[in-house]
């Protein structure tokens, strides 16, 4: 194993006079397991095989499971090329007419009447869904009809929606696919609507997929992989040229740019079957058998034994939101905070039962572990920057200090977004270290949030350094696209972390700096340079996740309580195991009431 550390916090440039803070973030370049890069894109080229209504009244297009005979789906190897899931047009089971009812309706200005009144919990313990009565702007009614819009349908019922809607854009490359990641937003804002049958219809077929053999030069990597996204196709049903039928076309990775799985659909998959239970407390999904063996799949799978030393999730660059090569491979801070919450979640919603005795205590064990190391050597106050300022380097003994043979120079500037509020929101960073991630934001906000947020890192990496961690990559140059771009889909994990830590103020700001522009941009998938003022210069317009992060978050803040659905609660026995952990670590004799101090930008 390399000498090297992921002890870290990006330290940024100063921000002020008067504060300084610290925060966790991934890691770049040498810093424990994230040496040579690799490559993806989850916005790979891709067939555009699926049949597109254009609307003579709408500025979007649409994809539909059109049961007519299609040309272009005719073939001989059609099957045999495509792994797909054939339709039997049949309901899964019964689920509610309430999407039925709403699904073509203009919103008229106002939440609908069967939506009417306050977030809360119902009579079986589960929140209820429904908004309070208020006027909708036109930003929101204009995002709704957009969403809608974005939905696709297999044998008749909604199952996700695509990545971008823009028909403006011939070249459609996969986003026309339902992924994974892009769909979360969508799913908890119909969820917050209170139609709740995408969702349901969502989790289903995509466990489906799961269990599905996947291949790439003749190697299969293990059971349990959730696909990165999947495509709706209808084609020729065999032997019958008049008659069509429905498939399900599921991504692996196997079409992305580098070939490399997505390790967070799985994590985010599990994160929203808890929220579908909360919400609207159905828990006759998660209990059903299918579902409950597609999380043991997704554990056993993340819980594996193998090389690395350490309880963090090892991945490759791209396996994340940030899904080209960025020098994030190793163990970057949004990996491990989705696992981290999806620990939790599993906890919660696996059934107790002898066979999965060993499970439940590896998942435990692992979230001891998890929590103890992040908080441990993610995390850098001013004393902890200090002491690795000190340190000696190339100690060889049990008990040595330096334990990962940090140099101080390895600490790079680099602060994450998603990883930093999703560690908000699972609780896998304390209190003290959850408020001053957000202090930074109020301290730094003309950079992380700037003209339009939300800045999915920073800063950028420029010249010599950019060239050498991204091979030049054209799409990811300093300020673009995930190389520091600023992305309006991350708008929700805020307001659902500035939520939880009781200061929604940050969020209503930065929601309101986004409705100046968003609406009259057309809704862009994300914008460069420093301060977001400009459109991506690759961006796709009416991306489906800045519409939806849009709506949960002005849905969040007009009921905070609706966010319980989504944070994971402090575990006092993962905080006590932690504390024990922390005595029982001779090297370690610092206080944790150390967080109290002011931290360094």
């Amino acid at each position: 194993m390399a000498a090297t550390s992921e002890t870290v916090l990006q330290v940024l440039c100063n921000a002020g006079p008067s504060k300084s803070h610290t925060r966790l973030s991934s890691n770049k370049s040498n810093f424990l397991g994230l040496s040579k890069p690799g490559f993806n894109s989850a916005r790979a080229k891709g067939s555009g095989c699926t049949k597109i209504e254009s609307s003579r009244h709408k500025n979007h297009r649409r994809i539909c499971a059109f049961h007519i005979v299609d040309p272009v789906h005719h073939g001989s190897n059609l099957n045999d090329r495509f792994r797909s899931l054939s339709c039997k047009c049949q309901k899964s089971d019964s689920v509610t007419d309430v999407v039925n009812e709403e699904l073509n309706r203009k919103i008229n200005g106002k939440i609908d009447p069967l939506l009417d009144g306050n977030l809360g919990t119902n009579g079986n313990g589960a929140f209820s869904s429904v908004l309070p009565n208020a006027d909708i702007d036109s930003k929101e009614e204009e995002a709704w009809e957009l969403l809608r819009a974005s939905m696709v349908y297999y044998c008749g019922n909604p199952v996700g929606t695509i990545a971008a809607n823009d028909p403006s854009d011939s070249s459609i490359l996969n986003y026309d696919q339902v992924f994974i990641r892009d769909f979360i937003p969508s799913g908890i804002a119909f969820l917050l609507k209170g139609e709740y049958d995408i969702v349901r219809n969502f989790i289903l077929h995509t466990l489906q997929l799961q269990s599905w053999e996947k291949t790439v030069d003749c190697h299969s990597p293990g059971q349990g992989l959730m696909p990165a996204s999947f495509k709706v196709r209808t084609v020729p049903l065999d032997g019958d040229d008049s008659a069509t039928e429905d498939i399900l076309d599921p991504d692996f990775g196997e079409a992305a740019i580098g070939r490399v799985a997505p390790v967070d659909s799985g994590l985010w998959w599990i994160i929203l079957l808890r929220a579908y239970g909360k919400c609207t407390g159905d828990l006759s999904v998660q209990e059903r058998i299918d579902v409950q063996t597609g999380i043991k799949m997704i554990l056993k799978l993340c819980l594996a034994d193998g090389f690395d030393m350490f309880p963090t999730l090892l991945v490759t660059d791209g396996s994340c939101m940030i899904d080209r090569r960025m020098g994030i491979h190793g163990h970057p801070l949004e990996i491990q905070a989705l696992f981290y919450s999806a620990l939790l979640s599993a906890r919660e919603m696996l059934t107790r039962e002898d066979a999965s005795a060993d499970l439940m205590t590896a998942l435990s064990n692992r979230l001891v572990a998890l929590s103890f190391h992040v908080r441990e050597y993610y995390w850098v106050d001013m004393k902890k920057l200090n002491e690795i300022y000190r340190y000696k380097t190339e100690e060889y003994s049990y008990d040595a200090v330096n334990k990962f043979n940090i140099y101080p120079d390895q600490i790079p500037p680099w602060f994450f977004s998603l990883g930093n509020l999703w560690s908000i929101v699972s609780s896998l960073a304390t209190s003290e270290q959850s408020h001053a991630i957000l202090d930074l934001y109020e301290a730094k906000w003309g950079e992380l949030v700037g003209d339009m947020p939300l800045k999915i890192c920073y800063p950028a990496l420029e010249e010599q350094e950019w060239r050498i961690i991204t091979g030049s990559d054209p799409k990811n140059t300093p300020w673009s696209y995930h190389n520091g771009g600023s992305w309006p889909t991350l708008l929700w994990q805020l307001t659902v972390a500035s939520i939880k830590m009781n200061r929604p103020e940050i969020a209503e700001n930065a929601v309101k700096v986004a409705e100046t522009r968003i609406a009259k941009d057309k809704w862009p998938e994300y914008y460069d340079t420093k301060r977001g003022r400009f459109i991506g210069k690759q961006a796709r317009l009416f991306q489906t996740w800045s519409i939806a992060g849009y709506i949960v978050a002005k849905q969040l803040l007009a009921n905070p309580d609706a966010a319980k659905m989504l944070v994971n609660i402090e575990d006092m026995e993962l905080v006590n195991a932690f504390s024990c952990m922390l005595s029982a670590n001779p090297r370690r004799k610092r206080s944790r009431k150390g967080l109290n101090q002011s931290f360094i930008i």
